[in-house]
C-alpha cells in the first residue's frame, strides 16, 4: 500500500504565500505522476498542477497559472506545491495523488492514491 501525506496548509492572509508538501511512503512505484487537486466547501474537487515522473512535464489549472509552481524530489520521495500571491478563492482543502504512469493528466480517474488532504485558508 502506498501513503501519501500533506503538510505545509494554514491560514494565510490574501496575497501571501504557503508550500504545500506531499510525502510518499510504503510500496510507491518505481515511477508515478503526482497532481494536487482542491475542494472547496459546496463544490466539486478540480485539479490544481500536475508533474510527471521526471518533473520536466508539468500542467496547471488556468486559474493558478503564473502563482502556483509544482515540483518534486524524487529520492525524499516529496512534491510540493510553492503558491504565491494567494487569494481567497484559493481557499479549499488540498490533497495530493499519485498516478500508476509516469505522466497523467487532469482527470481524478487517472489517479489511484490520495491523500487525506489538507485545509488552506485565505483570509480578504
Amino acid at each position: 500500500q502506498v501513503q501519501l501525506v500533506e503538510s505545509g496548509g494554514g491560514l494565510v492572509q490574501a496575497g501571501g504565500s504557503l508550500k504545500l508538501s506531499c510525502a510518499a511512503s510504503g510500496r510507491t512505484r518505481s515511477a508515478y505522476a503526482v497532481a494536487w487537486f482542491r475542494q472547496a466547501s459546496g463544490q466539486e474537487r478540480e485539479f490544481v498542477a500536475g508533474i510527471t515522473w521526471s518533473g520536466a512535464g508539468t500542467t496547471y489549472a488556468d486559474s493558478v497559472k503564473g502563482r502556483f509552481t509544482i515540483s518534486r524530489d524524487n529520492t525524499k520521495k516529496m512534491v510540493y506545491l510553492q503558491m504565491n500571491t494567494l487569494k481567497p478563492e484559493d481557499t479549499a482543502v488540498y490533497t495530493c495523488a499519485s498516478s500508476p504512469g509516469v505522466v497523467a493528466g487532469s482527470a481524478a480517474f487517472e489517479y489511484e492514491y490520495w491523500g487525506q488532504g489538507i485545509p488552506v485558508t485565505v483570509s480578504s
